[in-house]
């Protein structure tokens, strides 16, 4: 009973609204002052100070300062447009463009509370203008930016290629896949409810294949970054790291030079967003390995382990087990907190039955996202209806068709290897 104190104290903790971060070191320290009295204190310390010296983690301020940079450059604007010279003629136009741009803004910022607040300033207030109710547009932005954090460069990929032991190179490759899946299935959802509802397209006919090529020729130099760095990576010319701080300079010339957006009166900005958004990143990571300590000391992964293997030895049965859970943690658990928490303990388990752990990384992270729609704690569900002015009732109930289209693509790349891994596989 006193082994899991630690983990009621983390949960109560959470359900007191407490920080994710101040939860896990609240329960960490719980366990080495009250549980582990024989540990010495330096030891814990020691655990929370080294947690953030792998230098993977290096690629996080970079990754992070990209998508900042990306606001004030032009880049947002340029991909945009593209986007609209793409499927701005379909049924529902805009609310089109804005599932295909998280999916171009992804290669760039991997966040999705960023892509959210982007687009609930920028495309929403369109999208109102051309007859879409804002509830019905707040749902399509906070579903379309589940994407961003699975188009690489997204910070959850590396944070678990680093937790699991596998290249951050793969997940990123891999990764495309459920990327375009989910894009996809978000398209459909909206063609169908745009029918339905009458929406309009935002053009009155198909771009010509001019205009396309003028748009791409515009927007070239932001879609170089993701295939750069994908390629880069693949032929060994630089590290993720290395790639993080190639695309911040990258984009910076382009803002500079080329869309000539950005100014020397953005930088600190930038750059305080960019110390932000690693502060909230960094402290969560360090905390996990404190609680992880913990979680080492008492055996729980291999407790955990055990059971789920005593409970099936079947890996679709337990990949089925694990999806519902994290459905259920996704409602309470912020996605980045339940990525650091939750893989260490369930990566071992499912490598033991066979399961590839890179296909366990596309499960798992595109489980979470779906969290960030859903009551109570969904971050991207608040992040729009705050910014929009919009009711969560009114927004739960325009919100539900995108997260049962999500979740039919989780049940595709769960109990498909060979298409969740495909993009990945075309390179092996």
């Amino acid at each position: 009973m006193f082994t899991i104190l630690p983990i009621i104290v983390l949960f109560g903790l959470f359900f007191l609204n407490i920080p994710i971060a101040f939860a896990l070191i609240g329960a960490s320290l719980f366990y080495f002052i009250f549980i582990n009295t024989s540990m010495p204190m330096e030891m814990v310390i020691q655990q929370f100070v080294t947690a953030v010296e792998s230098f993977p983690y290096l690629a996080v301020p970079f990754f992070i300062m990209l998508g900042s940079v990306m606001n004030y450059s032009g880049i947002s604007e340029a991909l945009m447009n593209f986007a609209n010279v793409l499927v701005g003629h379909l049924r529902g136009g805009l609310a089109q463009v804005n599932v295909l741009l998280s999916a171009l803004m992804g290669g760039i910022s991997g966040s999705a509370n960023a892509d959210a607040a982007m687009q609930s300033k920028i495309l929403v207030p369109e999208m109102v203008k051309k007859g879409f109710s804002k509830p019905f547009s707040a749902a399509v932005t906070a579903a379309s930016s589940t994407v961003s954090p699975v188009i690489p460069p997204g910070t959850n990929l590396i944070l678990y290629a680093i937790i699991a032991n596998v290249t951050v190179g793969e997940m990123f490759l891999a990764a495309y896949t459920p990327g375009i899946l989910m894009t996809i299935a978000m398209a459909i959802t909206v063609a169908i409810i745009s029918r339905k509802r009458d929406y309009k397209p935002s053009r009155e006919k198909r771009a010509s294949f001019y205009e396309i090529f003028v748009e791409f020729v515009k927007s070239i130099w932001a879609l170089l970054i993701p295939f750069a760095i994908i390629l880069g990576m693949r032929f060994g010319v630089f590290t993720p790291t290395e790639a993080g701080g190639i695309a911040v300079l990258f984009s910076l010339i382009v803002g500079f030079f080329i869309y000539k957006k950005l100014e020397i009166k953005h930088l600190p900005i930038i750059l305080m967003d960019t110390v932000k958004g690693t502060g909230a990143v960094i402290i969560i990571i360090a905390s996990a390995k404190v609680f992880g300590f913990y979680l080492t000391l008492e055996r729980i992964p291999q407790m955990i382990t055990t059971a789920l293997m005593n409970m099936t030895s079947n890996p679709f049965v337990l990949l089925m087990v694990i999806n519902v859970m994290l459905l259920i943690v996704g409602m309470f658990i912020e996605g980045g907190a339940a990525l650091v928490i939750l893989a260490p303990l369930l990566v071992p388990a499912v490598k033991a039955l066979g399961v590839d752990p890179v296909h366990f990384g596309m499960i798992f992270i595109v489980n979470i996202m779906i969290g960030g729609l859903t009551p109570p704690f969904g971050s991207m569900m608040f992040t729009v209806c705050s910014i929009l002015d919009v009711k969560l009732e009114e927004f739960l109930k325009e919100v539900w068709p995108f997260i049962v289209s999500l979740v039919v693509v989780l049940f595709i790349i769960t109990y498909s290897e060979r298409i969740a891994l495909f993009s990945l596989n075309l390179f092996r």
